[in-house]
């Protein structure tokens, strides 16, 4: 590490006229002679859709502890199976119907996942649930970031009315709440998120909008500050900058090159909202490559992302078939159906090892975002032809956070909530001590290095 007399900032933020860029965590940021800045733990929480098919054990390892092989579903997370522990047996009961309510399993299984509370059934404005795991994390993280917390989808939602029976759509539209009463959009548009992330720190909507009107990058019109950071920097800081400028200069074309589809007379994929990419994988990729540069730049260290809300219709034309995602889960033994829900979930956790090697390529002090990262990925229900919200497939990447061990499959009692492990991960990540989320009854005792 280069050693300075005098250290940048930690909040340095790269100006030009009308422009504002935050900078990633440099070297140059650490005070000479201090001791090693400790990274900060990032948390992300992923949700599929409409349950991760089962039947045929193409999620869940035949055996338990390290001597486990990858599953159909698993295999594209190969690279990573060092840093996962594969989690099974663990329920989420309160997406269980009760006496009178009439249909509903879609969406009170997707706000169970991070809450742990039932529901209301209503279609009305008074929504109850409960505060999300992510939420929680969110108001201690947020005390130190500019962002409290971003919570990304790639589809669209409709927050009023009714959605399935009388539930109200914004139960299955999110997964995180604030609190009991408050549920959080969602955003699905990719410029609304680098807005957030680079607008909102003092660049002019003016000059954002004439940037855009040229096809011309944020970058222009901060490009002499740049030329001046890279003069006080050293080597390995030129690196950084610029491998960061680059990814956000990308991010930008690639936004540019879905808003100009989106204005011609391409038909715009169900639930997809103007300005992003038409294929789900492009879609995903772009997402993922937000994520990764808000935790670079240390906006938040917060992420919930909802790959598609709860009965989900969704088409993936790109695995060379046009059939709806939720019919397909319906299969009723089918097994063409049955092929084809494999085929989609293997593609959900190939983009998940995308954006898992994001995050391994960015560095982070002396390491990688991965390696000071705990992301959660999973589903509300396990089999959705059945509804079933027990035993659900679930994943964490977090080798070596908080001393977790990782290569290992992990089965618990059935009947023990989930909840439980949103509460062993919070502890994890140095979150003060919560006593109680949702129907939680204790910690998980997780492999240890």
């Amino acid at each position: 590490m280069v050693v300075f007399k005098k250290a940048i900032p930690r909040r340095t933020f790269l100006r030009g006229v009308g422009a504002t860029l935050a900078l990633p965590m440099l070297d140059a940021m650490t005070p000479a002679f201090a001791a090693a800045t400790t990274r900060p733990i990032r948390m992300a929480f992923m949700q599929t859709p409409n349950g991760i098919f089962n039947l045929r054990n193409e999620w869940t390892p035949k055996t338990v502890g390290a001597d486990w092989e990858m599953t159909r579903t698993l295999e594209p997370l190969a690279a990573f199976k060092d840093r996962m522990l594969v989690i099974s047996g663990l329920d989420s009961q309160q997406a269980a119907g009760l006496t009178g309510e009439v249909g509903g399993d879609h969406p009170r299984a997707c706000t169970a996942w991070l809450t742990g509370t039932h529901a209301k059934m209503t279609s009305g404005a008074d929504l109850r649930a409960g505060i999300s795991a992510d939420q929680i994390a969110a108001r201690e993280f947020g005390k130190h970031t500019q962002l409290a917390s971003l919570e990304m989808g790639l589809e669209s939602g409709e927050v009023v009315g009714a959605c399935e029976s009388a539930y109200g759509c914004a139960y299955y539209d999110t997964i995180s709440w604030r609190n009991e009463t408050t549920p959080l959009p969602m955003e699905n548009r990719p410029r609304a998120i680098f807005e957030r992330l680079f607008g909102d720190a003092g660049t002019d909507p003016k000059v954002r909008l004439a940037l855009r009107q040229e096809d011309r990058s944020i970058l222009d019109a901060i490009n002499a500050d740049v030329k001046q950071m890279r003069i006080k920097v050293g080597g390995s800081d030129r690196s950084k900058i610029d491998q960061y400028l680059e990814a956000v200069r990308d991010i930008e074309r690639r936004m540019q090159l879905a808003e100009k589809q989106s204005e011609g007379d391409q038909e715009v994929p169900l639930g997809s909202p103007v300005g992003a990419p038409e294929v789900f994988s492009d879609y995903f990729k772009l997402m993922a490559d937000l994520m990764v540069v808000s935790w670079q730049t240390d906006m938040t260290r917060v992420i919930t992302f909802q790959m598609g809300h709860e009965m989900s219709g969704r088409a993936y034309p790109e695995l060379g078939f046009g059939d709806a995602h939720h019919p397909c889960t319906h299969h009723q033994g089918d097994p063409e159906k049955q092929e084809k829900t494999t085929k989609i979930n293997g593609l959900h956790t190939k983009m998940l090892s995308y954006y898992l090697s994001r995050l391994k390529e960015t560095s982070d002090g002396d390491g990688s975002l991965l390696d000071h990262s705990m992301i959660l990925y999973g589903a509300g229900l396990s089999d959705a032809n059945l509804h079933l919200y027990t035993d659900l497939s679930l994943v964490l990447v977090a080798g070596g956070v908080g001393g977790i061990k990782g290569g290992q499959h992990v089965r618990y009692p059935l009947r023990t909530p989930m909840t439980n492990l949103l509460l062993t991960m919070l502890d994890k990540a140095n979150v003060p001590h919560v006593e109680q989320l949702g129907d939680s009854s204790g910690r998980l005792d997780l492999p240890t290095i």
